[in-house]
């Protein structure tokens, strides 16, 4: 008796276990048609976070399929086709400014923060170490001399005039790696925390502060020959060429967490990050175009997976107990607060230096 009526509840339970799954599995589908697409222009840097796996699925269950094309920040401030895009996301205040202004746009977003350090190799670190230049602390090494780095490039120094160098005598001149100082972000805010401590520790704020300063300035960028528009590529040199092309980059410290974290890390042992002391932050802010691109925003600021994935692929937010975990986890020589942080100088003044130091370059021309 027990079997007749068992089978027919067997049989109800069966078909509603079938409906139940495709009911989910309609909502799944309608869900994906939901989505929108989007399109940004966007810092090299941020490639690889947008064509992570994760990142797209994450953004996909937030309503979002987004495809995204490169260019160096300053030259997407620089772009007259930005209302094509949905959102454009470049690093450094002075840009977007630059961009919400052009643009007429009142909106951005703060998305995710990095401090810019400089990579570098052991053999490097330990010369700077012997004249006084770096100093290790608590396994994280500090450019605590600044001021004494940018007098010996100025003053044209050499590798092998400075003490300590019998492992790396070469006749090269000492200098900082960077971007393209008239189209990328990371030269403009190498420009930035120069421009500070060669003002004596103080931000610049006049034109005479500028011009007292400007040979010297224009010197850490015109002997550098040809530099990239994005800051991947003299990364990217860094990681391939070794020290003899590359002693001294100035790059993202995202850049090299991203890639000390992962598990088939293309670092090596001898690799090294410099902080410089004080340093600067390099806010990657997202302006939004369109209705789609606040949306973006808004998943990036608030999504708890999303926030996740961007300190994955090194930066930081403001989950900073998140990037502590990180920090941990994977045994990194990073400090997971710094103290020593200046703030850019204004839109204005900096593209003025910009300008001024750009005018320098077509001279040479």
């Amino acid at each position: 008796m027990k079997r007749k009526f068992l089978a027919p509840i067997l049989s109800l339970m069966l078909l509603a276990g079938v409906g139940m799954a495709l009911y989910f599995s309609a909502s799944e589908q309608f869900a994906l048609h939901k989505q929108e697409e989007l399109r940004g222009l966007v810092g090299s840097e941020k490639i690889p976070f947008f064509s992570d796996p994760e990142v797209i699925a994450a953004l996909e269950r937030n309503g979002l399929k987004v495809s995204v094309e490169k260019a160096g920040s300053r030259q997407i401030a620089l772009r007259p086709d930005l209302k094509e895009y949905d959102f454009v996301f470049p690093a450094g205040v002075p840009a977007a400014e630059k961009i919400k202004r052009e643009q007429h746009i009142h909106s951005s977003h703060a998305a995710f923060f990095t401090p810019m350090t400089v990579a570098s190799w052991k053999i490097i670190a330990d010369i700077l170490i012997t004249n006084d230049i770096v100093e290790k602390r608590n396994k994280v090494n500090y450019i605590v001399d600044m001021e004494k780095l940018l007098d010996i490039i100025v003053a044209r120094k050499r590798w092998a005039e400075l003490q300590g160098s019998e492992q790396y005598a070469v006749n090269k001149g000492v200098l900082v790696t960077t971007t393209d100082i008239r189209k990328s972000n990371s030269a403009a805010m190498y420009l930035a925390l120069a421009s500070f401590i060669l003002n004596e520790n103080s931000t610049v704020t006049s034109d005479a502060a500028i011009n007292e300063l400007l040979s010297k300035l224009s010197s850490l960028f015109l002997r550098q020959g040809y530099t990239e528009s994005s800051s991947a590529a003299p990364y990217n040199d860094y990681l391939i060429m070794g020290p003899g092309k590359s002693p001294l980059v100035m790059i993202y410290e995202a850049q090299f967490l991203h890639d000390a974290a992962l598990p088939d890390s293309v670092l090596r042992d001898d690799m090294v990050l410099l902080y410089p002391e004080p340093t600067i932050f390099t806010k990657h802010i997202l302006i939004p175009v369109t209705e789609k691109g606040e949306k973006l925003a808004q998943a990036l600021t608030q999504d708890e997976e999303l926030q996740l994935l961007v300190i994955k692929h090194g930066f930081r937010n403001n989950n900073s107990r998140a990037f502590s975990e990180f920090i941990k986890q994977h045994d990194l020589a990073v400090p997971d607060t710094l103290v020593k942080v200046v703030e850019p100088p204004s839109y204005e003044i900096l593209e003025h230096m910009i300008q001024l130091i750009e005018q320098q370059y077509n001279n040479q021309m």
